[in-house]
C-alpha cells in the first residue's frame, strides 16, 4: 500500500469510505471491499466480468501473457490502521487463469480507532482454472494490531500458487502485533489451517528458537497442483531456516525464516522454482 494518507478532509467533512464520527464516539475505521471474477472468455484467454474496489482496495488490470489475466492491487490510502476492515473477494471460474499481485508492500499502522485492524482474503478456484496469489510484503509496525486470514478453496481440478510474507517492525523498530491464519480446502477437505501470532501481546515464545528465533522475516509458499497428489514433491531443506514438505493432498509448503525481506523472497522464488 501506498504511504500517503489521504484519510483527513476539510473540517466538518469526513473523507469517502471512512465513518463519519460522532461526538464522544471512536473513529468506526475504513471499510474497504475488493470482488474480482475471472472467466474464461471462449477464446483461449480470460475475461474479468467482475472487477471492483473501495476505498483502499483499488484494483486494476495490467498486461498479461497468453490465457492468463493480471490484476493488481494499489493503495489509494495508508492502511490498514486500527480498526479498519478490508476484504478481498477473488473467484477463478472453469479453465481461467488469474495472476493477482499488489503494486506494493502493505503497511499496518496504529490508528486512532480502537480494537484490531482486519484484512481478509477469500479465494476460490474451479476445476480446470489456475490462481496465483502473489502480493507484496506486509509490514507490521510498531503499535499496530492486525490480523490477517487468508481462506483458498480449490476444486479437485485446480491450481495455486499463494505467497505469503511478514516483515516485523520497520528498520530500527519493534512489530506490532500481527496474528495470520492460512487455510486450505481442496474438493471440500481442509488441507491445511494454521495460525501465527507474533509482537507484543502474543502468546509467549514467539521469538524463541522454537518459533522465529529471532528473525524478522517469515514466509510461506504453497502450491496446489493436482499431480501432486500421485506424485508429492520430496521434502527438503532449503538453507538452515526455510523447509519445504508436502501436504496430505495434492499440496506442497515452504515455510522460510530469513533477517529481512530480500533474503526471504529469494528463499520463496527457489522455492517457486523447484515446484514447477
Amino acid at each position: 500500500m501506498t504511504l500517503t494518507d489521504t484519510r483527513i478532509g476539510a473540517p466538518g467533512t469526513a473523507p469517502t469510505g471512512v465513518g463519519t464520527e460522532l461526538p464522544g464516539t471512536a473513529p468506526a475505521g475504513v471499510r474497504a471491499d475488493a470482488r474480482i471474477v475471472a472467466r474464461a472468455d471462449g477464446r483461449g484467454g480470460t475475461a474479468l466480468p467482475v472487477l471492483d474496489g473501495s476505498g483502499p482496495l483499488a484494483v486494476r488490470r495490467v498486461r498479461g501473457s497468453g490465457a492468463e489475466a493480471r490484476v493488481m492491487v494499489v493503495g489509494a490510502m495508508s492502511g490498514p490502521l486500527g480498526g479498519d476492515r478490508f476484504a478481498l473477494d477473488a473467484r477463478v471460474e472453469e479453465r481461467a487463469r488469474l495472476w493477482l499481485g499488489s503494486a506494493a508492500a502493505t503497511l499496518a499502522l496504529p490508528g486512532q480507532a480502537p480494537g484490531e485492524a482486519r484484512y481478509d482474503v477469500r479465494l476460490a478456484v474451479a476445476d480446470g482454472a489456475e490462481l496465483h496469489w502473489l502480493p507484496e510484503q506486509l509490514i507490521s509496525a510498531t503499535g499496530s494490531d492486525l490480523r490477517v486470514t487468508t481462506l483458498a478453496e480449490l476444486a479437485a481440478g485446480a491450481r495455486l500458487v499463494l505467497r505469503e510474507e511478514q516483515v516485523l517492525g520497520r528498520a530500527g523498530e519493534r512489530p506490532g502485533l500481527l496474528t495470520t491464519r492460512l487455510t486450505l480446502r481442496v474438493a471440500g477437505r481442509t488441507v491445511l489451517d494454521q495460525q501465527l501470532s507474533c509482537g507484543p501481546g502474543a502468546p509467549g515464545g514467539w521469538d524463541g528458537p522454537a518459533t522465529l528465533a529471532g528473525h524478522r522475516a517469515v514466509g510461506q509458499l504453497l502450491v496446489v497442483r493436482p499431480e501432486f497428489a500421485e506424485q508429492p514433491p520430496a521434502p527438503r531443506m532449503l538453507g538452515d531456516h526455510a523447509a519445504l514438505m508436502p501436504l496430505p493432498g495434492p499440496a506442497a509448503l515452504l515455510t522460510a525464516l530469513a533477517p529481512d525481506a530480500l533474503r526471504l523472497r529469494r528463499v520463496l522464488d527457489e522455492g517457486r522454482a523447484l515446484l514447477g
